[in-house]
């Protein structure tokens, strides 16, 4: 694999340095990516520069993950409008751990010549006192070439700390190490770090007499103008217990038709004819969403399981389904799984007392659950066949029991196709 061709026709590169392509040519050669700390989970944005090294790999060099244990306690003042809260070691260092777990899943650490491997930036600028740093490795770089990137120009009227004015300095010193003791000659990151990877690139030229290259991927937009990676909920993580696996198939489900384009060809492995094949077939039945169902079930494989994509898709489906098949289906999920499916619909919190004596359907509609005005509303959908207890049609003759109880603790009740209410048992 070439990786510039590949990373070309998968839309992933937005600037280059010259000589880049050349050097991959010439040798097996070892590039890295730096990784924040700040949260004890990479999210869906984070899987473009892991996806870079993925491809680095692939097409035989070597890839580094820095995680910035030392830069997780300044801040990247890159595209931000305001400095960030500091971080204490002790939860950076929790938040490392889990990050290094992530990427584990992502790229194969025993492979020989080009296996992967993960650093730590703290673990040499520990032992850096302040007038070495600023006698050795600040004179290289002069004020008025700090002053010219974009992330230093954007925050000088509203502020901006000698901390993070230094940040550019630091990460170039995390080049000009890994160059020195890795013979690491190539950063790549998002095109917001152009500017810190390239003074990386100017320190190893004046102070090693070497050269190093650079490359950056596009920051991804998605077509309504919303920013990806996040929901109403906040980030999309790739832990399970901040983004549960059903939620994480969601949301690439749901791609626009233009996005999913896009996403096909950073996100997943497969190659540019099946990359092009999947389009044609996608723009000829655009209805059936192929792309998307495509690209949820790789992603979501790769990130959790097999096991969790089928059981999000085994949701996702059941809420479709009519008739007995769906009321098996549903009493299948676990209560977890019914929590993601169901969460923002109006819920009510029952006892386990009160089902051991039985509540009567209208009492959980109305009065005792709340969902519906009154006992005669409830009574009146009850006489047009309109209520469903765990999908399956009721009269006012119904009674909740625990034997109605999904996964020990769910009962979802329905008024109609588009009305959802769920009671938890506690």
């Amino acid at each position: 694999m070439n990786l510039i061709e590949e990373l070309t026709w998968r839309g992933m590169i937005h600037d280059i340095m010259p000589g880049t392509e050349e050097q991959l040519a010439k040798e097996i050669t070892s590039g890295y990516v730096g990784f924040d700390p700040t949260a004890d989970s990479l999210h869906i944005g984070n899987l473009v520069p892991v996806m870079l090294l993925k491809f680095l790999q692939l097409s035989g060099n070597k890839p580094i993950a820095l995680v910035g244990g030392a830069t997780g306690m300044i801040g990247d003042p890159s595209g931000k409008s305001a400095e960030r809260q500091l971080l204490s070691l002790d939860d950076i260092n929790h938040n490392l751990n889990c990050q290094k777990k992530q990427l584990e899943q992502f790229l194969d650490f025993d492979c020989g010549e080009n296996s992967a491997e993960i650093v730590n930036n703290y673990d040499w600028f520990k032992d850096i006192n302040l007038l070495d740093f600023i006698r050795d490795t600040g004179k290289h770089i002069t004020v008025s070439y700090m002053m010219s990137k974009d992330s230093v120009k954007s925050r000088l009227e509203s502020g901006m700390s000698f901390t993070e004015f230094t940040y550019q300095l630091i990460q170039g010193y995390d080049f000009l190490h890994l160059y020195e003791n890795k013979n690491c000659k190539i950063q790549m990151g998002g095109s917001d770090q152009w500017g810190n990877i390239v003074t990386g690139t100017e320190l190893i030229r004046r102070k090693a007499r070497g050269e190093a290259f650079a490359l950056t991927a596009p920051l991804i937009k998605k077509a309504d103008g919303t920013k990806f990676g996040k929901s109403e909920g906040g980030n999309i993580w790739l832990d399970a217990e901040k983004t549960s696996p059903y939620k994480f198939y969601q949301y690439w489900l749901n791609s626009s038709d233009e996005d999913v384009e896009k996403f096909i060809k950073i996100f997943t492995l497969f190659d540019e004819a099946t990359v092009n094949k999947l389009i044609a077939e996608h723009k000829e039945a655009p209805h059936e969403r192929k792309l998307q169902k495509v690209l949820a079930e790789d992603v979501t494989t790769r990130v959790h399981s097999r096991e969790d994509y089928e059981n999000a898709v085994k949701a996702s489906e059941i809420l479709f389904k009519k008739g007995q098949e769906a009321v098996d289906g549903l009493k299948s999920l676990s209560a977890n799984l019914i929590q993601d499916i169901f969460e923002g619909v109006p819920q009510a919190s029952f006892s386990k007392a009160d089902l051991a004596n039985g509540i009567d359907i209208v009492s959980a509609l109305a009065e005792k659950g709340g969902f519906l005005k009154s006992n005669g509303e409830a009574r009146r959908e009850l006489k047009q066949n309109s209520i469903s207890v765990n999908k399956a049609k009721v009269t006012d003759n119904k009674v909740l029991t625990e034997e109605d109880l999904i996964g020990g603790k769910y009962i979802l009740l329905q008024k109609g196709k588009k009305n959802n209410f769920l009671v938890t048992v506690e």
